[in-house]
């Protein structure tokens, strides 16, 4: 949409009045500011005393004298450095002829990514996704193609409203596959947010229509896909006749309120006075297919769209939840219900976890209140060995939350629509906990520490004193406050690995964590530069019990440093890694792990990383993603041959703008496209 007398975008500006450009840790201003409301420049919303993990991994440490690793370090030490990295093993491989060949001649062997050896990327900065040697990319699809019939061309100079809800949304995260007939599935994926100074060029739009272009360029997308003739590979199926399963969810897309908390009085607003229907899912980041085949997704930045004057009666709840009013995005100027002053009540409406129908484009979403309400980064469900559904959250968020949800029913086998229906009603009743840890382990290799899931509140009973069921799903961040759990640093996916059966955590980082906690540079926690995973085992092996033990599987970083941890195997043999981000499982039960924010001078990327056996702890570097993106999905599938992955935010950098992009990738036209791909063995 093109008027012929532009007036100049008003995009909020990326420089901080009265200060320079600067970085959050390794990620720009830009980053910060587009993705989340820059929410590190912000208060902790969480003020209590409760204790942290921090304290708990440092008792750990001090037990396990993880510190004397860094005599592993070794020839990791002396092989020189990368922007500050250690030099990845591909260096040392590639000057080891004959061990390359080895590599390959296995590599050559079988399409298992699983089992597959393979050499390590190199850390670098460029612009390209780079992956193992022997392996190739396709990318499937790009923001702007057409998803729906009736889709226009894309051409960045010619966007509109009605064009972006019927293309592929902006910066895809989360990537699902829901195999259909044959050789076809449907590719499900989450729009995050959108950057509004990569998208669109100077002088071509209003800023009334850059806001409505951005609003439907969040949600998610249901793609049909097709396997490629290279086994591993797939591609977009572009006659959209033959994809009737196709569909754009976005701003204006009605969502169904279930569970307990729908209809309450704080979920009401003018437009739906029964608090039960909300238009539009924001700030869609990590998701999970579940065993009933739906797919669930986490609303997490939420607060940073609503503008104006908060009203003074909820001021705790949007303090808790960072809702600051202000300029926000300005989108109340496009639609009011975004300004706090016209509905109050709307900020309650986002913040949950929806569950999408992909087989059924007509299907009604679901926002499950049962499941509470927090900056969720994502939900992975699994089945316990009395057939209820558990499901595990994170709260990505400084110094919030994990929480687990149980369900009061079970699980119906069964791929038939009564079978579905019937699941589909799990996460609407059970109970809801947070997570309490302890680093009060043997210090044997056993288990670093013990934890608990204390309860919140059921569907019908509220376990949270001077809280109503309804007040403690609305509201469950000041709910789980009052029980003490554990603060963590900014949970981001939380999935049970299905060969093992225990969880995985990844705490991608606080680099702001010494202003408010005192800290010691000689131990891991000091600043949490570049994250941890944690290892959960539930009791017994059943995800339903109160009671787990943990371990701390990586403290991620350079292996250089003498902070650094991997599972015990040794330091001088492994890649670095920084800001763990998305996890997934190959059949084999590997942790696959993607980043978001590289604090160690190199671009993104996804890692394998064992978890069992003599390898356990062994990460190397599957591939990289371009300069300015973060590496998002992954997802293993079609029997361990396909890696696919989102390319998320190329070339988003402090100063990168449209006409000046700090990346072009994929390079089909001269600026970036946000895109899904998929990695396979080469022919």
């Amino acid at each position: 949409m093109t008027p012929a007398q532009p007036t100049p975008r008003a995009l909020l500006p990326l420089t901080p009045v009265g200060d320079a450009p600067r970085r959050h840790g390794s990620r720009s201003f830009a980053t910060c500011h587009y993705r989340c409301g820059s929410a590190c420049d912000m208060p902790v919303p969480n003020t209590t005393q409760n204790g942290h993990v921090q304290d708990e991994i440092a008792k750990v440490v001090g037990r396990r004298r993880v510190l004397q690793g860094a005599a592993l370090v070794g020839a990791a030490g002396a092989a020189g450095t990368f922007g500050g990295l250690v030099a990845s093993p591909v260096a040392a491989a590639e000057g080891d002829g004959a061990a390359a060949a080895r590599a390959a001649a296995a590599a050559r062997t079988t399409q298992n990514l699983g089992t597959t050896p393979f050499r390590p990327v190199a850390p670098n900065t460029v612009d390209a996704v780079r992956t193992a040697p022997g392996f190739t990319h396709d990318v499937i699809i790009r923001w702007g193609d057409a998803v729906l019939r009736g889709a226009p061309k894309f051409d960045a100079r010619k966007q509109s409203p009605a064009a972006a809800e019927r293309q592929f949304g902006y910066n895809c995260d989360y990537v699902g596959l829901i195999p259909t007939t044959g050789d076809k599935a449907l590719l499900v994926v989450n729009h995050e947010y959108t950057n509004e100074e990569l998208m669109f060029p100077a002088d071509t739009y209003t800023d009334d229509e850059i806001k409505l272009i951005s609003m439907r360029n969040h949600g998610m997308s249901v793609v049909t896909v097709k396997r490629g003739l290279v086994p591993g590979s797939w591609r977009q199926v572009k006659n959209l006749r033959r994809a009737p399963q196709n569909r754009r969810i976005h701003i204006e897309t009605s969502f169904a309120l279930t569970g307990p908390a729908a209809g309450d009085d704080r979920l009401k607003t003018s437009a739906d006075p029964s608090g039960r229907r909300v238009f539009g899912t924001l700030n869609n980041c990590a998701g999970s297919t579940t065993p009933w085949g739906t797919v669930l997704s986490g609303e997490e930045n939420f607060n940073q769209y609503f503008d104006g004057v908060p009203d003074p009666s909820l001021a705790t709840e949007y303090a808790r939840y960072g809702i600051a009013g202000g300029e926000g995005r300005g989108w109340s100027g496009v639609d009011p219900r975004f300004g706090l002053g016209n509905e109050p009540n709307e900020p309650h409406r986002f913040g949950w976890v929806v569950e999408v129908d992909p087989t059924d484009p007509t299907s009604t979403p679901l926002k499950h209140t049962m499941l509470g309400r927090f900056k969720h980064e994502g939900a992975d469900v699994v089945i316990a060995e009395d057939g209820q559904a558990v499901a595990y959250m994170g709260d990505d968020e400084r110094g919030d939350y994990l929480y687990k949800f149980v369900s009061s029913g079970t699980y119906t086998p069964g791929a038939g629509r009564r079978a579905k229906r019937a699941n589909m009603r799990l996460l609407t009743e059970g109970t809801l906990y947070v997570a309490r840890l302890k680093g009060d382990g043997t210090g044997d290799g056993e288990y670093d520490g013990t934890g608990r899931w204390i309860p919140l509140c059921s569907d019908t009973e509220s376990f949270v004193e001077g809280m109503t069921v309804a007040e403690v799903l609305v509201f469950t961040r000041l709910a789980a406050d009052s029980v003490g759990p554990t603060q963590m640093d900014r949970p981001e996916d939380v999935e049970h690995n299905p060969v093992n059966g225990k969880v995985y955590a990844a705490l991608t980082n606080n680099t702001q964590r010494g202003t408010q906690f005192p800290v010691d540079e000689a131990n891991p926690v000091s600043g949490n530069r570049n994250g941890y995973v944690l290892e959960l085992t539930p009791a017994r092996g059943n995800h339903a019990v109160a009671r787990f033990t943990w371990n701390l599987l990586l403290v991620c970083g350079d292996p250089a440093s003498a902070e650094t941890y991997f599972g015990g195997f040794p330091k001088d043999d492994v890649s670095p890694i920084s800001c763990p981000d998305n996890v997934t499982f190959d059949d084999r039960g590997n942790l696959w792990v993607s980043t978001d924010g590289n604090a160690l001078g190199s671009n993104d990327g996804i890692f394998r990383v064992p978890v069992e056996g003599p390898e356990r702890g062994k990460v190397q570097q599957f591939l990289t993603v371009p300069r300015g993106s973060e590496a998002c999905g992954p997802l293993i599938a079609d029997g361990n041959r396909s890696l696919f992955f989102a390319v998320q935010h190329p070339g988003e950098d402090d100063g990168s703008t449209f006409e000046t992009p700090f990346s072009t990738w994929p390079h089909t036209n001269d600026f970036p496209r946000p895109s899904v791909c998929v990695a396979f063995k080469a022919r």
